[in-house]
């Protein structure tokens, strides 16, 4: 299987295009943030509520399960109270529960076509996605491997995972489906990464990528950022999921830190900080917090009014400072008792350290100013 990268993001490797509702995954286009509810799909209100309450956090699809027939039906409750945003149903086992979902209006399909049953039953799936025009996700996880590749492989394999994803996709393609987004998950970092490496060397298709059942917030955020991270990093991956035990939200909110990390998503506020030495004269976890809180509303502001995010480093000492975060759109380098203010490496003023907090929000506020040189230094 021939790639060709990105010329948008070298080194990214290039998927065909397919659209979930409104939202473009794969064909170059950012990389979108996805995460699933954890309500009970027949309670619409509750659904509905957590389904928007994701989408304005900066979830841009978000999956509902769809376990039973009533779910279903509700499903398609959900989505005419949510209209603008991308819904996927998540359907296992029975095929005719996503050929109601399809009918309720889902934006995409998720199936493991190792467990639907019938060759027939998978045919009348593809059908009814392709008359509405909408793509199916194949997902395949460490725990859905078919017998026949679990005792060639001797258990769960990264080989392993990619044979049955690939298995599901030609079974699709040779019934004339194209539209496909496709996923291999562990829970196993490691194997997760070799997993979804050899499948992206031998399909076209979006990926979407993730470590399933990744765990608690703490650890799983760190097992997601490694495993997600290393993918992105290869030029792997159209759409990721965090999988958290908890709150959705968590999900989200960890999902655009490791973009913004790994380079593919700019957030309003990018905020950098070192972790202090025996140079430091000041409370600096305290003084970050501080300064982090209240530049909350300036990246929201700035981004409804459609600016450019910033990048703001507060540095424990004005040795290094200026130096170490000299592309810093507005940085501060603490001394003893006073704060070096700077912009791109070139310093604006100092001021008290007291007045810190005030002086990088009045800069980030008056961000063009200062680079136009109109800005009031006093």
């Amino acid at each position: 299987m021939s790639h060709y990268e990105d010329k948008e993001r070298p080194g990214r490797i290039m998927t065909k295009k397919v659209m979930c509702g409104s939202v473009p995954v794969g064909g170059g286009s950012p990389v979108s943030i996805q995460s699933m509810t954890n309500t009970d799909t027949r309670d619409v209100r509750a659904s509905a509520e957590q389904a928007r309450s994701l989408a304005d956090a900066g979830c841009d699809i978000v999956r509902i399960a769809v376990p039973d027939m009533e779910a279903a039906r509700a499903f398609g409750r959900i989505k005419a109270a949510l209209p603008d945003i991308p819904l996927v149903a998540d359907i296992h086992f029975d095929h005719r529960l996503a050929l109601e979902a399809i009918n309720q209006g889902a934006d995409k399909i998720r199936i493991n076509p190792g467990n639907i049953g019938r060759i027939e039953d998978l045919e009348k799936i593809a059908k009814a996605a392709a008359g509405r025009g909408i793509p199916i996700r194949v997902g395949v996880n460490s725990g859905s491997l078919q017998k026949d590749i679990l005792k060639k492989n001797g258990g769960v394999t990264a080989e392993g995972l990619a044979e049955s994803a690939m298995r599901s996709i030609k079974l699709l393609e040779n019934m004339g489906f194209e539209d496909l987004v496709v996923s291999v998950k562990a829970s196993d970092a490691a194997m997760n990464f070799r997993a979804c490496m050899i499948l992206s060397q031998k399909t076209e298709h979006p990926m979407h990528i993730g470590v399933t059942e990744a765990g608690t917030p703490e650890a799983g955020k760190i097992k997601s950022a490694v495993g997600l991270g290393a993918l992105l990093l290869s030029g792997v991956g159209d759409t990721v999921r965090v999988s958290l035990t908890g709150d959705p939200l968590e999900e989200v909110i960890a999902a655009k830190k490791i973009l913004s990390a790994a380079g593919l998503r700019k957030e309003p506020i990018d905020l950098i900080s070192c972790p202090t030495c025996g140079r430091t004269h000041t409370d600096l976890a305290a003084a970050v917090s501080r300064i982090e809180k209240s530049l909350a509303a300036v990246g929201e502001k700035r981004s409804s009014m459609g600016l450019p995010g910033l990048t703001v480093a507060v540095m424990g000492c004005e040795v290094n400072g200026p130096g170490e975060a000299r592309e810093a759109d507005i940085g501060a380098a603490f001394g003893k008792g006073r704060c070096i203010l700077f912009s791109k490496g070139r310093i604006i003023k100092t001021i008290n350290d007291r007045d810190i907090t005030e002086e990088i929000v009045r800069m980030a506020e008056n961000y063009e100013n200062i680079q136009n040189d109109t800005y009031d230094k006093a």
